[in-house]
C-alpha cells in the first residue's frame, strides 16, 4: 500500500491504519516521526503557518505505534 498521502496534514482514520500491512505501518511511522521532527524545528526557528500541524502528526503518530502494539500482542 502506498504511502498515506495526508498524514502530515490530516487526521488518520483508525480504519484506514488497521488495513496496512505491518511493514508499511513501520515505514509510515518513520517517516510521520522524520516530518515531525522537521517541523518541531522549523517551528523552533521561524514561524509555521499551521501551528495545529504538530499536533496533528503527533496524534497520527499515536495512532500508527498503537495498531502496531495491538499486532504484537495478539
Amino acid at each position: 500500500m502506498a504511502a498515506l498521502k495526508d498524514a502530515e496534514t490530516k487526521p488518520l482514520a483508525a480504519e484506514k491504519v488497521r488495513e496496512m500491512e505491518t511493514a508499511d505501518l513501520e515505514t509510515e511511522l518513520a517517516r510521520l516521526e522524520e516530518a515531525r521532527f522537521r517541523l518541531r524545528f522549523r517551528s523552533a526557528t521561524e514561524a509555521i503557518e499551521n501551528s495545529s500541524q504538530i499536533r496533528i502528526l503527533r496524534r497520527n503518530i499515536a495512532r500508527l505505534k498503537t495498531v502496531l502494539r495491538e499486532r504484537k500482542q495478539a
